[in-house]
């Protein structure tokens, strides 16, 4: 279990308590129905720095088997004006231990559509900071869940980041299709049946102890291959055709992605997901939809090597600037 500067373990409970990240980081557990937890963070210092709430907020949301351990995307929005917060996702990162806890498997619910609560009891303690604008900043399947998420609750938020989305699975079409009709098959008889492992190249390449930059904490964010369930699969394949049907919504749309995809080249191009095939369905999602290109960009945009980290954070404040 992660703990806090001090050596101690974060305490539950809907009171902000000092977070994980350390100084200006504070965390509190949003209780969900059927037990479930959300966690959501703040950095402190961006919520109300002229002693009033900031205008704009921006919410963070991660990826699969993953939670928010980015300080410097924090410290990047709060230098523009926004108040920075992020969400870690029942089952994920900070709210895992209360998941594990209820025999339920961390980091893959059965029906991704759960995340919309999660989602929304996180708005919903942004929105009561007294925010006028709330943007929602979403990586890789983080990227998938919010925009079907902000389709069905219209006026949730005032925009949307796409950090590389997980708009469609990344193999040839052959293979999507016999993965799609497997996990439908399987997924009535054995939910928690294992359909295969998502590899581990690319959460060692970003972690320090091998030839990354980021420390961040392996049971979290496992270093080693992760097991695909059905139940959750046949979720994920389903909100993708969902998605790839278009969503009409009405707000902005900022979809970013490295420019190139690849299978070994992790610390300067997407190796998780095809690039094309985010750049084919973003114009699907509505008819406000700016599409970026960040030259030498990893997966997870905001982790990229410099230079295209501060591109990436630069190009997020100037439109977020212009869009809201």
């Amino acid at each position: 279990m992660t703990q806090l500067e001090d050596g101690t373990a974060p305490t539950s409970g809907t009171d902000w308590h000092p977070d994980l990240l350390g100084d200006g980081f504070e965390a509190r557990t949003l209780h969900l129905p059927d037990d479930a937890t959300a966690t959501l963070v703040r950095h402190t210092p961006s919520v109300a720095p002229q002693g009033a709430p900031a205008r704009v907020a921006v919410l963070v949301v991660h990826g699969l088997a993953d939670y928010f351990f980015h300080p410097h995307v924090a410290r990047a929005l709060a230098a523009a004006g926004f108040a920075a917060y992020a969400v870690d996702l029942r089952g994920h990162g900070r709210s895992w231990d209360a998941h594990a806890a209820a025999g339920r498997d961390p980091n893959q619910e059965p029906d991704l559509a759960v995340h919309a609560v999660d989602l929304d009891a996180a708005a919903d303690a942004v929105r009561a900071a007294g925010h006028e604008r709330l943007v929602v900043m979403a990586h890789s399947t983080g990227g998938l869940v919010v925009p079907l998420w902000a389709s069905a609750r219209p006026g949730r938020a005032d925009a949307l980041v796409l950090n590389s989305p997980w708009f469609e699975h990344h193999a040839p079409a052959p293979v999507r299709w016999v993965s799609a009709a497997a996990a439908e098959a399987v997924a009535p008889l054995a939910p928690r049946a294992v359909l295969g492992h998502l590899d581990d190249a690319y959460p060692r390449a970003l972690h320090r102890a091998h030839e990354g930059e980021w420390d961040f904490d392996p049971a979290w964010k496992p270093l080693e291959p992760f097991p695909v369930r059905a139940a959750w699969f046949r979720s994920v394949r389903r909100s993708q055709r969902r998605l790839a049907r278009g969503l009409d919504l009405e707000i902005p749309v900022l979809v970013l992605t490295s420019d190139r995809t690849t299978r070994t080249e992790h610390l300067s191009s997407d190796t998780v997901l095809d690039v094309g095939h985010m750049r084919k369905i973003a114009p699907r999602l509505g008819d406000d939809v700016s599409l970026v290109t960040i030259r030498g960009g990893m997966h997870d945009l905001a982790l990229s090597p410099s230079p295209a980290r501060e591109e990436y954070l630069q190009v997020v404040v100037d439109w977020i600037r212009a869009a809201v």
